[in-house]
C-alpha cells in the first residue's frame, strides 16, 4: 500500500490532519476509503475533533520553533485568529485547551477573539 502513488500523494494531507492510514479491509464505517482506477487502495481514519486540536497546536509550535506560551502577544493573537478560522473553538473545551497552550487565561483568549471579530465588523 505505501508504494502506491495515491498513498504518497495523500500522505502530507493525512499527516497534517493527524489522521491514520489503514488497509481498506481494516476500514470502519466512519473511515474514508480512497480508490484508484476502481480499486480500493487505502483507508483514512480521521481523528476525533479534540485530537485534531492537539495536533494543530503541536504543528503551530513546530512552525514557530518554540512553545506557543513563549510567543509574544501579537503572535499569540495571530495563533488565536488562525485557530478560529480552523474551527478550534467549536470543539468542547477548545478555549481552555488553547489558553493552556498559549499560557494565558480563558479571558485573554476571549479578548483576542473579540478583538478579531471587532476588526472584521469595522
Amino acid at each position: 500500500m505505501s508504494e502506491h502513488p495515491l498513498a504518497a500523494a495523500v500522505k502530507p494531507l493525512v499527516d497534517a490532519m493527524g489522521a491514520q492510514v489503514l488497509e481498506p479491509a481494516q476500514a470502519a464505517a466512519d473511515d474514508v476509503v480512497l480508490s484508484w482506477e476502481g480499486e480500493d487502495v487505502l483507508a483514512v481514519r480521521l481523528p476525533q475533533l479534540s485530537d485534531s486540536l492537539d495536533h494543530i497546536l503541536a504543528a503551530m509550535e513546530r512552525r514557530h520553533g518554540m512553545p506557543l506560551a513563549e510567543l509574544d502577544r501579537k503572535a499569540k493573537q495571530e495563533v488565536v485568529r488562525l485557530l478560529e478560522a480552523r474551527g478550534a473553538f467549536s470543539v468542547r473545551h477548545g478555549v481552555e485547551t488553547v489558553a493552556g497552550a498559549l499560557g494565558v487565561s480563558r479571558f485573554t483568549v476571549y479578548n483576542y477573539l473579540n478583538r478579531e471579530n471587532a476588526s472584521k465588523n469595522a
